[in-house]
């Protein structure tokens, strides 16, 4: 049924989905902590994966399992760092320092030599986002972006090697259990008692919104688009994760940032605009 659905369509509607999953995530902070939400969303998106799909363990070698699991804690890793840094950054900025990890796989996997103008044009958008000249930058919060950003670059070329080699949605079976299980790490003990059943709600109706959805969609869209044009529609995340911001949480960008969103997305569309595979 999702073959019919064009893979750029499906990359767009995950995208509206992770930012929206991301900006109600903050609510959680003051009961359980950004790692403590990033643990509880990834373990109840673990649950409804493995409910669903059921996937045949037994069948598996350690050497097909060795990529999802390397996927798995690399999107532990993104997701416990993506909500430390919207914990201390607006979501918008925190969203556009990210992409500069979809940016780089663009820029490297294009052949083309202009492809070296579209980071200098996303760092410059960058800059503006976080108005470094102001004295009030939270590097704390820019280097779990930045980090988030390895990770996220990570995560776009893992996810299409584990699409091509796992049919279904059995990749995403195997990844969502490992990263919730990292999480564990620093999650549980940021959480640990106060854990009540309307958090617990309230993570699993997150899960659907981040990871569920959009790792499926993403899932689905990398097996028809190469990683160049995935990290090319990524471009579209700031935009999207302002506008959530000014909805959502009340952070209303000032005219700078507005133009630094600008010249992130636009550095991503120019990065490459096309790449069916």
């Amino acid at each position: 049924m999702t073959d019919r659905v064009p893979a750029w369509m499906l990359a767009v509607t995950a995208i509206m989905s992770v930012q929206l999953g991301a900006a109600l995530s903050t609510f959680l902070f003051d009961d359980v902590g950004p790692a403590g939400a990033a643990w509880l969303r990834l373990l109840a998106g673990a649950a409804i994966f493995v409910v669903a799909v059921r996937p045949p363990w037994r069948t598996w070698t350690w050497t097909e399992l060795r990529v999802p699991i390397l996927l798995g804690l690399v999107t532990a890793l993104m997701t416990v760092c993506f909500l430390q840094a919207i914990q201390r950054l607006p979501l918008g900025t925190a969203v556009a320092i990210e992409f500069l990890g979809p940016l780089g796989v663009a820029v490297v996997r294009s052949r083309s030599r202009r492809g070296l103008l579209w980071p200098v044009l996303a760092l410059a958008g960058v800059t503006l986002l976080t108005e470094p000249w102001q004295g009030e930058v939270d590097l704390v919060g820019v280097a779990f972006a930045g980090t988030a950003a390895l990770g996220w670059a990570s995560y776009i070329v893992l996810t299409q090697y584990v699409g091509d080699r796992f049919s279904g949605l059995q990749g995403l079976a195997i990844t969502i259990p490992v990263a919730a299980l990292a999480a564990t790490v620093v999650g549980l003990p940021q959480a640990w008692g106060a854990i009540t059943p309307l958090v617990v709600a309230q993570s699993i109706g997150l899960a659907v919104l981040l990871p569920v959805i959009p790792f499926t969609l993403e899932l689905l869209a990398l097996r028809r688009l190469t990683t160049a044009a995935f990290g090319t529609l990524m471009a579209l995340e700031p935009a999207v994760a302002t506008g959530w911001g000014v909805l959502l949480l009340g952070q209303v960008p000032v005219a700078g940032q507005v133009l630094g969103v600008a010249l992130v997305v636009t550095a991503g569309i120019g990065a490459e605009r096309s790449g069916h595979r």
